[in-house]
């Protein structure tokens, strides 16, 4: 797995940036809750009043008053829209770096079958996306134990759908990066943002309902989780679906095509 280290070596320094913005950015969420706590509840009737806007986001359905309300807007956009640029970001490039940096020639020269060296370039892709959110999480149970509230299983179930949504994420970009020579930074942050406004396009209108079975944004949604208390099982079951694709697509394009 000499290839899988060197990968986790090379992105050490971006993933400790990352991790470092979306855990201060999350904690510092968490930490002013209280200060807002008795304010919260006006504020969640006036945005439950503004229409659009609010089904947009979902806060029509949720209460800002508690702690899993605020957190399933506030606090999951930072990790679930901050995760998914990273995510992006991270799929996009692990591959198609070889041939815009010019090392992949030097890289197939090595003992290493194609097989291998995909495998293991996914394997440094999920698991440093397990780091950001081990970390993340610690981060998360500090912050909450240290303004005394005890968050339910809600609030657990949305950090892991947005563990699932950059999961998706990830390995969708990692599958179009085999497609890619260079310039995928726009590809990966363009693919992230187009997915994150689809849902907001879906909550808008039931004729666009459908959209959710495309974005992982519509299985991460916090206010969908706390109001039924699980995860949307129809739309994660689509997200698993293009998650297989895009490490399928990897696999079967990287090992045909022609690297120069």
């Amino acid at each position: 797995m000499v290839l899988f280290m060197h990968e986790l070596r090379q992105g050490r320094t971006a993933l400790l940036v990352w991790t470092a913005v979306i855990a201060f950015l999350l904690g510092i969420c968490i930490i002013i809750y209280p200060s807002m706590e008795t304010q919260m509840n006006e504020v969640s009737g006036m945005m439950a009043n503004l229409g659009g806007f609010s089904e947009a986001f979902g806060m029509d359905k949720i209460n800002f008053g508690e702690f899993k309300g605020f957190f399933g807007v506030e606090c999951q956009n930072v990790l679930g829209l901050g995760g998914a640029f990273f995510a992006s970001l991270l799929g996009i490039s692990v591959l198609a770096k070889e041939e815009e940096k010019q090392t992949a020639e030097f890289l197939l020269t090595h003992p290493v079958s194609r097989n291998s060296i995909i495998f293991q370039k996914l394997c440094a892709v999920i698991v440093q996306l397990i780091i950001l959110n081990a970390a993340v999480a610690v981060v998360l149970a500090v912050s909450v134990f240290i303004i005394g509230e005890h968050p339910g299983g809600e609030v657990a179930l949305m950090f892991f759908a947005c563990f699932l949504l950059q999961t998706e994420l990830a390995v969708v970009c990692f599958g179009i990066s085999a497609f890619i020579s260079r310039g995928g930074f726009g590809i990966g942050l363009g693919t992230a943002a187009v997915l994150y406004f689809l849902n907001i396009i879906a909550n808008l209108t039931e004729d666009a309902e459908f959209l959710k079975y495309i974005t992982p944004f519509g299985y991460a949604e916090g206010a969908e989780i706390i109001v039924n208390g699980s995860i949307n099982i129809k739309y994660l079951s689509a997200g698993l679906v293009f998650t297989a694709a895009g490490a399928a697509a990897a696999f079967y394009r990287y090992r045909k095509k022609d690297i120069c």
